[in-house]
C-alpha cells in the first residue's frame, strides 16, 4: 500500500505517529511510506525583498525542520520515508499530492473542532476530506 502522510510538527502530528506505531497494519514492509508538509507562502512584498533564491532556502529549511523529526520516528521502527515538501494552502497541496502521486492512503491529525468552528475557521482535514480522491484517516 502506498501511504501519504501529512504531517506538520503539532502534537497532532505526533497523535498520528503513536496511533500508525501500534498498527503493524500501517508499518508493514510491505508498504511504501511518503510524508509531506505544507509551509504557506510569504506575502509576495516579502519574498520579492529577500529574493526567490532566499525564500526557496527558507522553506527548504522549515519544511526539514518538520520531516526531519518525523524521519526518525519512522526509522526508529524500520521505516525509510520518502520527505515531500510543498509551498501553498495545506489542504490544496495534501490533496493534489495525493491524487496525483496515486497514494492509496492519506493519513493525517486531526483537532477535532467541532462542526461550527470548521465553518468559522476552516481546517487543514476538512479541506482535504473535501477534495483528495483518495481515502483519508483522521486520527484524534
Amino acid at each position: 500500500m502506498k501511504i501519504l502522510l501529512a504531517v506538520d510538527g503539532s502534537t497532532y502530528t505526533k497523535k498520528m505517529l503513536a496511533y500508525l506505531a501500534t498498527h503493524d497494519e500501517m508499518f508493514g514492509p510491505n508498504n511504501a511510506i511518503s510524508m509531506i508538509t505544507v509551509q504557506a507562502p510569504l506575502p509576495p512584498r516579502a519574498r520579492a525583498a529577500v529574493g526567490a533564491a532566499a525564500a526557496n532556502e527558507y522553506y527548504e529549511e522549515e519544511s526539514r525542520k518538520v520531516t526531519s523529526a518525523v524521519a526518525k520516528f519512522l526509522k526508529r521502527h524500520g521505516i525509510d520515508a520518502k520527505a515531500i515538501h510543498k509551498v501553498g494552502s495545506p489542504g490544496e497541496q495534501i490533496s493534489k499530492v495525493a491524487d496525483a502521486g496515486k497514494f492509496d492512503l492519506v493519513v493525517m491529525g486531526s483537532h477535532g473542532h467541532s462542526a461550527l468552528g470548521n465553518l468559522v475557521m476552516g481546517s487543514v482535514a476538512t479541506q482535504v476530506l473535501a477534495h483528495c480522491g483518495v481515502p483519508v484517516l483522521l486520527v484524534r
